[in-house]
């Protein structure tokens, strides 16, 4: 049936006396300025073709260009009967998109550079050709967002379901199951719900090819929205069976099967058997290929060509705002700061807080390369806290404060595992602060003789001088203050103390941390004075 549909729908090339004039002006003209943005941004296509290659979630970029080539080039007749008209005013959204594009490079966040860069290449299009051919050609110009490597920031919550229906599905089958996180325990072993468990490659795989197949085989908007939410729900439940069913295999084997490499090749094999049948159903429902619009009727305003000099212009205006991020970013760049910061933990807090003598601390959270860091212990003679503080300067694409793999611990590390994360909000200074919490564990062994290996800790980002503990916001203050010269000083601040029994650990870190904000304060403020 799909490949019925294609047949179908070729159309034979619109011949000279159909095509409307202008399209020779227009069809170099936004050749030239494609060409111009992708050698302009060059490096964040570099980085786009980098992640294909190396990430098997988004190796289907490669051929997303190539299809959206084709889906144009298949319409190619109808598309030839109306003169393309550029649109000036899209030249406004142009520019606001260049202007994310340099906000996104000074955050140092590359998903929302490439983003930015497909956005302006597809509005490129629109504005040298116009509405209405936009409008004809508006399926391969959306499809376009498929080759942009995003979508990983559904892990977690992929993560949390999966583990959640597979710990619910054990129970349910009579198996006595222990949670921590995203780990848990029954009879036969342990197990854990690991990145690759997530199931998000499964997802953007099944909703590209999804999308792609609705759009070629259906003309109702109601069937193309229903399929492509299939697309999206199915390969999810997939997702959850299939942990089940690995965990099982396991469980009933005596772990001899299905606990290595070889439950990945299980996992696709059961992906592709559930997607097949998925379009196979998806084909029964087929419909019709499309009626081509008619021509417009020679000499009418809408097959009049738009005068050469308005195309230039178009061109021109978009090489130029295209260009200016890339001035302003190096204008920013070259006046980086090229000290180093320095940080020396405190010998002595407020609030009878002293430094202890152990070697070292018991715990790193996991933040990579900062420029400088400490991490320190304290203790008032009744409690102990721990104090980390990683300072950012000069940050770039591989040295960055706020990241996906920075976080206070990985459900992936050797040593210590996340068990439950969470928020809450402290007053300090008479001014509410937003903190990100955890429960932390060691799983080599206990943290002390008299511990049980569980940490409590509190996080939070200072940008600058602001305070949060937003991901988001953080990126946007960082590049905000880097926009406006004050550079991109940023830090982010871990106390963690032990968790135990008959003790308070939120109490313990809330009396610490009121009692020494202003020190730590005070300390970051010097090491931002200091460059």
């Amino acid at each position: 049936m799909w490949c019925a549909t294609l047949a179908d729908t070729n159309v034979t090339p619109a011949s000279d006396a159909l095509r409307a004039p202008g399209w020779r002006t227009s069809a170099i003209a936004l050749a030239l300025v494609i060409l111009w943005v992708l050698v302009l941004y060059r490096d964040t296509a570099s980085a786009m073709v980098s992640i294909w290659m190396r990430s098997e979630t988004f190796t289907h970029g490669f051929i997303v260009p190539p299809i959206v080539l084709w889906l144009v080039w298949r319409q190619r007749a109808v598309i030839a009967q109306l003169p393309p008209r550029p649109a000036l005013w899209w030249l406004l959204p142009f520019g606001a998109t260049a202007f994310i594009w340099l906000m996104a490079d000074l955050a140092a966040v590359q998903s929302v550079t490439q983003l930015a860069m497909t956005v302006m290449v597809v509005l490129c299009v629109v504005t040298l050709l116009g509405g209405a051919v936009a409008r004809l050609i508006i399926f391969p110009l959306a499809f376009l967002f498929f080759a942009v490597p995003i979508g990983e920031f559904v892990m977690p919550q992929l993560m949390d379901w999966t583990a959640d229906v597979t710990v619910w599905a054990l129970r349910l089958t009579g198996i006595p199951v222990y949670r921590e996180g995203l780990r848990f325990v029954i009879p036969s072993g342990s197990w854990s719900v690991v990145q690759a468990c997530s199931g998000v490659r499964y997802l953007i795989a099944s909703l590209t090819v999804g999308t792609l197949f609705a759009y070629l085989n259906y003309r109702s908007t109601t069937r193309r929205v229903i399929f492509v939410g299939f697309s999206i729900l199915v390969p999810i439940i997939a997702n959850w069976m299939r942990a089940y069913i690995i965990v099982m295999l396991g469980h009933l084997s005596n772990n001899k099967i299905a606990t290595g490499v070889d439950h990945i090749i299980y996992g696709w094999v059961f992906f592709g058997i559930v997607i097949f049948l998925l379009f196979m159903i998806g084909a029964r429902w087929a419909e019709d290929s499309e009626t081509p619009a008619a021509a417009p009727v020679p000499g009418t305003p809408a097959t009049k060509p738009a005068h050469p000099g308005a195309v230039w212009f178009a061109t021109g205006t978009l090489a130029l705002i295209a260009t200016l991020p890339l001035v302003a970013e190096s204008q920013i760049k070259g006046a980086q700061v090229g000290v180093n910061p320095q940080l020396t933990a405190p010998a002595t807090l407020s609030g009878t807080w002293a430094a202890t003598t152990q070697a070292e601390p018991v715990w790193r959270p996991s933040f990579d390369n900062p420029s400088s860091e400490l991490n320190a212990s304290y203790t008032n003679g009744t409690a102990a806290v721990g104090m980390f503080v990683g300072y950012y300067r000069n940050q770039d694409y591989g040295h960055k404060l706020v990241s996906s793999e920075n976080l206070m611990a990985k459900i992936e590390d050797s040593k210590w595992v996340p068990v439950t994360r969470g928020s809450r909000t402290t007053p300090l200074a008479g001014t509410p602060v937003a903190l990100r919490t955890a429960e932390v564990r060691y799983i080599g062994g206990p943290v002390s003789p008299s511990g049980n290996g569980l940490l409590s800790a509190w996080q939070v980002y200072w940008i600058n001088g602001t305070w949060t503990a937003n991901d988001h916001l953080a990126k946007l203050y960082g590049a905000w203050y880097r926009l406006l010269g004050r550079g991109d000083e940023s830090a982010v601040v871990v106390i963690y103390t032990p968790k135990l029994p008959g003790k308070s650990a939120d109490a313990t870190l809330d009396a610490f941390l009121s009692a020494n904000y202003a020190t730590v304060e005070a300390l970051l403020q010097r090491t931002r004075s200091a460059r």
